[in-house]
């Protein structure tokens, strides 16, 4: 150990391999696990049932409009194993002023304005935070009322039970409810909902058709999905093309796995040049220690005790810089799970 201690940079700059290999594969797999278990954690609360169809042309493409027709809604309801559909249509071109009673201090501006079948936080599994949502009165009378989303909401003041009204393209529609955040559309968390009948009474939208479904389906959810574009279709000119969240949860793993394993083949590479560093380092060292090994062979001392020594120190050096390297990686994961607002996870599998 004397022989270590007495040239402490050296010591540390040998250690530099080990350290940097070790914390390399300890940051990339820690890093990797916390970022899929929070990915899996959002997933879980989203619900890993729900499918999502977007309206397509039937020759893959989406087209200018694609639409879903309208009763494709109702046939899609019926397979098997769906519990719940919703459809929604975004309209374009609306400028929308929050609050009439706000005008004075806040500018007209475009948000998301989204006519939406009455089982949209039903399917979406999304709690209503204040009020209510639309429900058949509004849809048959065509009752001019909305619900906003919630960071809509906390922008401009919105009071829970406090009669408000937003205008549409200088329409009014009273508010009647906020939103929960939508973990799979955040663009929903700064959207308007209307009825279908408000869009084509007030849009001039000849045939209320979706572009987009929300269906949940607790079993043989893969299945559903793939057989929606044909109960959408039926052999005529639209269809849909749908996507699973759990579709993106592989995507993302797969990401992961591949930019996981390109770390650990770097941390790999700098754990070879740190011992190749070591072993050449130590070499030099007994080279210049050799004074010191003419004098404990004179003292009695054999060739494999000597060799010992010099492995010994080899094997500190090494396994200190193990131990700093899995430290500064732990810290590397934990300051990156800050930032992310990840759980850490540190896993040995890898």
């Amino acid at each position: 150990m004397a022989g270590l201690t007495a040239r402490k940079i050296r010591t540390f700059l040998i250690m530099l391999g080990p350290i940097l290999g070790v914390a390399a594969i300890v940051s990339a797999i820690g890093i990797n696990e916390s970022s899929k278990g929070d990915l899996k954690a959002k997933l879980r609360e989203l619900g890993t049932d729900l499918i999502v169809a977007n309206a397509q042309d039937q020759l893959g493409g989406f087209g200018a409009n694609p639409r879903i027709p309208a009763e494709a809604t109702a046939r899609v309801a019926r397979l098997p194993d769906v519990v719940s559909v919703s459809a929604t249509l975004q309209l374009s071109n609306i400028v929308t002023l929050p609050f009439a009673e706000a005008s004075d201090y806040y500018r007209a501006f475009p948000v998301p304005v989204i006519a939406t079948t009455l089982e949209l936080p039903e399917t979406l599994e999304v709690p209503i935070v204040s009020g209510r949502f639309l429900n058949d009165y509004d849809e048959s009378s065509g009752a001019r009322v909305a619900v906003i989303g919630k960071d809509l909401a906390n922008e401009y003041g919105y009071i829970a039970n406090e009669p408000r009204s937003i205008e549409l393209n200088g329409i009014s529609y009273g508010v009647v409810g906020v939103l929960d955040y939508v973990l799979l559309e955040p663009s929903m968390d700064s959207a308007v909902f209307i009825t279908f009948s408000n869009a084509v009474e007030d849009w001039d939208i000849e045939e209320p058709d979706p572009t987009r479904l929300y269906i949940r389906a607790p079993t043989n959810t893969k299945y559903v999905a793939e057989e929606i574009p044909t109960v959408v279709s039926l052999g005529g000119p639209d269809g849909a093309n749908t996507s699973v969240p759990t579709d993106l949860l592989d995507a993302q793993s797969q990401v992961d796995e591949n930019l996981n394993n390109l770390t650990k083949m770097m941390g790999g590479l700098a754990l070879i040049v740190g011992g190749v560093g070591i072993a050449n380092v130590m070499s030099i060292s007994v080279i210049q220690r050799s004074s010191e090994i003419g004098i404990r062979r004179a003292l009695g001392h054999s060739r494999s005790t000597i060799a010992l020594q010099f492995l010994f120190e080899a094997l500190v050096v090494g396994v200190l810089g193990g131990i700093m390297g899995a430290g500064v990686g732990a810290g590397v994961v934990w300051l990156v799970s800050e930032m992310r607002d990840y759980t850490m996870i540190l896993s040995v599998s890898g």
